[in-house]
């Protein structure tokens, strides 16, 4: 049996984007992302106590997302009025270098902010993304 030269076969090489940044046993669970939200990979969710729908934790909201408890594993966009489920991590370690989260958190509050979730984060010079 040969396996040589096959047209139309393809290789894909897969490289990581060093979101999760430790050892520790990753949990994921399936949500529900509330209506217009554009997020990606990283994204640091809270749920609004209302309606169980997570969205991007803002600290300075008032409707329970201000408590951030989870990061979104794949991109969600949502239209205006329609959720869409998602899944995200509700426990690891995950690099800081590649979440996406307000501007009215840093580094230092999510970092306390997440720790009763059973969620470490950590800040890798050497998972530092490519400037190019």
């Amino acid at each position: 049996m040969s396996y040589g030269f096959m047209p139309g076969m393809q290789s894909v090489t897969f490289v990581p984007d060093q979101l999760v940044a430790g050892n520790l046993k990753i949990v994921t669970q399936p949500v529900t992302i509330g209506a217009s939200q554009t997020l990606i990979r990283g994204a640091v969710l809270g749920k609004v106590t209302a309606t169980d729908e997570y969205i991007l934790s803002v600290a300075t909201a008032t409707d329970g997302s201000e408590t951030p408890c989870a990061i979104l594993i794949d991109n969600v966009t949502t239209a205006a009025g329609a959720t869409a489920p998602g899944d995200a991590y509700v426990m690891g370690e995950f690099n800081t270098n590649y979440m996406t989260y307000d501007a009215s958190w840093t580094v230092a509050t999510l970092t306390e902010a997440l720790r009763p979730f059973g969620i470490y984060l950590k800040t890798s010079v050497s998972g530092a993304p490519p400037t190019s």
